[in-house]
């Protein structure tokens, strides 16, 4: 096994959209825009001590999913890819914190569609967090020997860019959660 820690920025604002409504009870007579506009913050993923972090499954996710969209065939084994040496033998076990609470993330109010499907019908305000840049140091447990570090770069560069995490990122067609590769270290 081999561990790739990846230091990752963001290249455009971070959302998420934690679901928390069995965690946070309703004021009595509270209208659903009310609740909202009073509870928003605990869509953020926190850690005990109130940090924000990025769940860890988040970059997981991520990388494989470039691994489906790139589709790239190993060498040597016919039309074997790596997409299935991506969800089998990366993993990522440890949440990347960031320096600010959920007290400190920007508000992001939008006119959602009430399911959440698009063209749907009824639309309601919604806010959600938004973390408008951060950078972290993630780990990436490369178990696939067939994944080497050239592979993993370049899978992970391409998360950045046409994959994302969080909330409207671009594989969900929206532009959050895009971010960049600074360095990777192995060992």
């Amino acid at each position: 096994m081999k561990i790739a820690t990846a230091t990752l920025a963001s290249t455009a604002p971070y959302s998420q959209s934690r679901s928390y409504d069995r965690e946070v009870e309703a004021l009595p007579r509270e209208t659903k825009d009310a609740y909202e506009d009073r509870t928003w913050r605990h869509k953020c993923h926190t850690l005990a001590d109130g940090k924000v972090y990025i769940p860890p499954m988040a970059f997981k996710m991520a990388v494989d999913t470039a691994a489906k969209m790139l589709g790239r065939q190993i060498p040597g084994k016919g039309k074997s890819t790596y997409t299935k040496f991506f969800l089998s033998g990366v993993l990522v076990m440890e949440p990347a914190g960031l320096p600010l609470t959920k007290d400190d993330v920007a508000c992001d109010r939008i006119y959602a569609n009430a399911d959440g499907v698009r063209g749907s019908g009824k639309r309601v305000w919604r806010n959600f967090p938004r973390i408008d840049s951060w950078s972290a140091d993630v780990q990436f447990h490369v178990l696939a020997d067939e994944i080497t570090p050239d592979v993993f770069e370049e899978h992970l560069r391409q998360a950045g860019a046409f994959v994302g995490i969080g909330r409207f990122r671009p594989q969900s067609g929206g532009y959050y959660g895009r971010f960049e590769v600074k360095k990777i270290s192995w060992n």
